[in-house]
């Protein structure tokens, strides 16, 4: 077997769960409310993030890494709590960076192959649409320029990357090629290796709630009461 094939084989996770918790947390000011990350907000019994954590744990990948940043602290706490051996935590050197920097150290912190990059506060990505996903790019005859990923709007090859982010799918060799130097939110570097080529593929969602991103209380709201 080629060094590329057992690449391919290889299956992580990346988590993002670094994020400044801005809106929420202006949200919360705004209605009154004591101040909480939005990653440790109740769902189902369960802080948010470990609802995330579980779908990922439920997929064909290998291994997985959390990276946390900003209040490292108290999501730390929560995780110490959550067994699984397959899964790594780590954080960033530097807590004021963008998504970018922080996937690339994941990436720098986790064997090379297929990468699922999920960010912590999107639990209601289900298991089976993060295995789509994956099994998407493992048919393909190039997985290592291709980019798997999640569509908001048109489905199968992609004419553009615009309104695109996470969850998606990639070889690590593209992310350690486009991240580096690169302290900025994903969209623009996506639309930067679409430029140079690399091929989109959007797998449509299992529903609409799976493109909710949980910013603001009221999309907390929405998804406490539709999360199944």
């Amino acid at each position: 077997m080629s060094i590329l094939k057992k690449m391919i084989k290889m299956i992580s996770a990346i988590i993002t769960a670094a994020g400044k918790n801005r809106r929420m947390e202006a949200d919360q000011k705004k209605l009154g409310m004591e101040l909480k990350n939005k990653l440790l907000l109740d769902l189902q019994g369960k802080p948010l993030i470990i609802q995330t954590l579980e779908h990922v744990r439920n997929t064909i990948v290998d291994r997985s890494i959390v990276v946390l940043g900003h209040f490292s602290n108290e999501i730390k706490s929560v995780l110490e709590n959550y067994k699984d051996k397959n899964m790594k935590i780590i954080s960033n050197t530097n807590y004021d960076v963008q998504l970018s920097e922080t996937l690339l150290n994941g990436a720098n912190n986790i064997d090379e192959g297929l990468f699922l990059c999920v960010a912590a506060d999107q639990p209601t990505v289900s298991t089976l649409s993060m295995n789509n996903l994956i099994k998407n790019i493992q048919k393909c005859s190039e997985p290592e320029n291709i980019v798997s990923i999640l569509a908001r709007r048109e489905t199968g090859h992609l004419n553009s990357t615009e309104g695109l982010g996470m969850p998606f799918v990639c070889h690590s060799s593209l992310l350690k090629k486009y991240l580096p130097g690169k302290n900025d939110n994903l969209n623009p570097i996506l639309g930067d290796m679409f430029s140079d080529g690399v091929e989109f593929y959007g797998v449509k969602p299992r529903d609409e709630l799976e493109l909710t991103n949980i910013n603001h209380w009221d999309d907390y709201l929405k998804v406490r009461k539709l999360f199944k």
